[in-house]
């Protein structure tokens, strides 16, 4: 599903980020990522999804380099067959709940009722009408998880989804995209600070200057 080639980002020239990043996902495949803070996890999700460059190396998904597309089929791309769950939520402020949540299906020729569906796998089933000024933002972030799952993606990756919920909330929200990965045939990435998050993923790396490695980690539960 998900190859990288060699991949290198700096944002200065005294300021390396990524250094020859090299990986491959497959089909089913969910992996969670850790790492120190700075050290390039969420620049790294930017560059699998295309929002940013590599200086060099290739980021391929199905064996498409995403660099050789042009804008509007890296567009079409990334809405048939990602999942984005990003630490800004990106909620539309005039949509309902169910309107957000709605965009992908629409954008995707699929039927909308399936928001009302994932609102509810949310926990925020009876809200479909408010509107985001209404919520808190762990219920944002509620919705930005549903948004993203709705239209059931080949690639989830998720950066903190639960940074923002308590803890029951947030193991339910975990046992939902993992499900969802799985029931798919999807792949997924998670990004997390959380060793109890990074645990419902089917193995953990750790994103360090010398690169991607697998990771043993334990939690005193």
């Amino acid at each position: 599903m998900l190859e990288l080639r060699h991949i290198y980002k700096s944002y200065a020239e005294e300021h390396p980020v990524l250094s020859d990043i090299s990986y491959s996902l497959k089909p089913g495949e969910y992996v969670a990522i850790m790492g120190d803070s700075g050290v390039g996890k969420s620049t790294l999700l930017n560059l699998i999804a295309g929002l940013d460059v590599p200086d060099s190396g290739e980021v391929l998904i199905n064996n498409t380099l995403i660099s050789a597309l042009n804008d509007q089929d890296a567009t079409l791309l990334r809405r048939k067959e990602f999942g984005f769950i990003f630490q800004a939520f990106h909620i539309l402020p005039h949509l309902t709940l169910n309107q957000n949540v709605a965009l992908p299906l629409l954008l995707n020729d699929l039927p909308v009722d399936r928001a009302e569906v994932f609102l509810a796998e949310v926990g925020l089933q009876g809200r479909e009408n408010d509107f985001p000024r209404q919520l808190s933002g762990g219920e944002l972030q509620r919705v930005a998880i549903a948004r993203a799952l709705v239209h059931r993606p080949k690639l989830v990756l998720a950066d903190e989804p639960t940074g923002n919920l308590d803890p029951d909330t947030a193991h339910g929200i975990l046992q939902l995209i993992r499900r969802e990965i799985k029931k798919n045939g999807a792949s997924g990435i998670l990004v997390t600070h959380s060793k109890t998050a990074a645990l419902t993923a089917d193995y953990v790396l750790t994103l360090t200057k010398h690169g991607l490695q697998p990771t043993a980690i334990h939690t005193d539960r």
